[in-house]
């Protein structure tokens, strides 16, 4: 097979948009023909200490570009961290400090080695370039776009609409994500589908520069273990990077069988005839989906805690739910209530299963409650009183609720 083609397959699989596709090939083309690898640039905002898998889904492209010999280059936005990224918002963002910034940075540069080649990688900071620009270059910068062109985007254009704030502020921080790549010489940068405006004025910008602007490749955002709404800490409905290899592997094994096919093409690097032979099967329903996401959950266990803690994982999973063993002599407690169903905070603390309601939501968040064997994704969800109720919260405690109602 043609190299060119090759690439493209591989570098195209899983991608919502690539553009313009056309540039993309001829940059193949051109850095075949005089081997000189691409650089590929992503930026990472640290303004949270953690990252899910959602976040990894850029990374997972990031790690197969480097697999073909290209320059990878991740951006730690310590400096555009603290302006915030407007996409997505309807309301101004609160300013982080530079401390929590660099705090958050230090624990996304370990987490994205789980995944990509340390050696291969180039980790920069933009303050290095953004805090040296004086106020002329900022001057200079701003008159390169125009504030017409800033209320095409879609959040800014409804909260202009609304007659909600909008600070000069966050019109600067597309024009800062954008001298990110002038400043690195992109030839390729990628992101999620919601950053696509952000990644555009970085080809206008690097053009208005005298640069050879850079092809923008868009991802999806990747569903959380709900099957409904995008992978959210707020929500709840996500895999941590830092996550037990149990947690991990539970939620995993937690998800609709409809998101198999999509968690395997963002979330691992299986060699793509298993990627097709994975589809056919699901499709075709030759096989039990739950053998793919014992496959699944393997692999992404493996890919942040190792084969061993992965192996373990899996056979504590096997134990414990897929045999669906519960101690025997698990506490048997009592609960009555003159509805019919209650708020699972009130039904855990009330028998002292747990100390206090926030503990209750804060161990539902990192997946460590289970009712009668299903793991519970809702802070706000209504447990049937109808008679026996399996609780475990974490890996050991089990207990045995007879709810009645009165």
């Amino acid at each position: 097979m043609d190299e060119v083609k090759k690439q493209l397959e591989i570098l195209k699989a899983g991608v919502v948009e690539i553009i313009p596709e056309e540039e993309f090939v001829k940059k193949l083309e051109k850095s075949i023909k005089t081997k000189t690898p691409l650089k590929i640039k992503e930026g990472l905002d640290p303004t949270v200490p953690d990252i899910h898998l959602g976040h990894t889904v850029t990374l997972h492209k990031l790690k197969q570009f480097q697999d073909l010999g290209h320059q990878v280059i991740v951006v730690i936005g310590d400096f555009t961290a603290m302006v915030g990224d407007p996409s997505g918002r309807s309301e101004i963002r609160k300013r982080l400090s530079r401390k929590e910034v660099l705090e958050n940075a230090e624990t996304y540069k370990k987490q994205i080695f789980k995944i990509l080649n340390p050696k291969k990688t180039k980790v920069v900071f933009n303050s290095k370039w953004l805090g040296s620009m004086n106020f002329e270059d900022v001057l200079h910068l701003t008159a390169k776009y125009t504030v017409a062109r800033m209320l095409e985007r879609d959040d800014f254009s409804k909260r202009y609409r609304n007659q909600q704030p909008i600070s000069v502020l966050e019109f600067l921080y597309p024009l800062m994500q954008a001298y990110d790549s002038v400043a690195l010489k992109a030839d390729v940068e990628m992101g999620g589908t919601d950053q696509k405006f952000n990644l555009l004025v970085g080809r206008e910008i690097q053009r208005e520069y005298g640069q050879e602007p850079q092809v923008v490749m868009l991802l999806p955002l990747l569903v959380g273990t709900d099957g409904k709404e995008k992978m959210s800490k707020s929500l709840g409905n996500f895999v941590g990077v830092t996550d037990s290899p149990d947690q991990m592997y539970g939620k995993i094994m937690s998800i609709p069988d409809e998101l198999i096919e999509t968690y395997f093409e963002l979330l691992t690097h299986l060699p793509q005839p298993e990627i097709v032979r994975m589809k056919t099967e699901l499709r075709e329903k030759t096989v039990n989906p739950m053998l793919w996401k014992k496959r699944l959950a393997y692999e992404i266990v493996a890919t942040y805690h190792g084969e061993k803690k992965a192996q373990s994982a899996k056979e504590s999973f096997e134990k414990t739910f897929k045999e669906k063993i519960f101690p025997d002599d698990a506490p048997v407690l009592k609960f009555s209530s003159p509805e019919k169903e209650v708020w699972i905070g009130k039904l855990l603390t009330q028998t002292s299963c747990v100390n206090s309601t926030s503990e209750v939501r804060r161990l539902i968040q990192q997946g460590g409650v289970y009712i009668n064997n299903q793991r519970v994704e809702n802070e706000n969800q209504k447990i049937q009183l109808d008679g026996e109720i399996l609780v475990r919260i974490g890996r050991k405690k089990f207990f045995k609720i007879i709810g009645k109602t009165e």
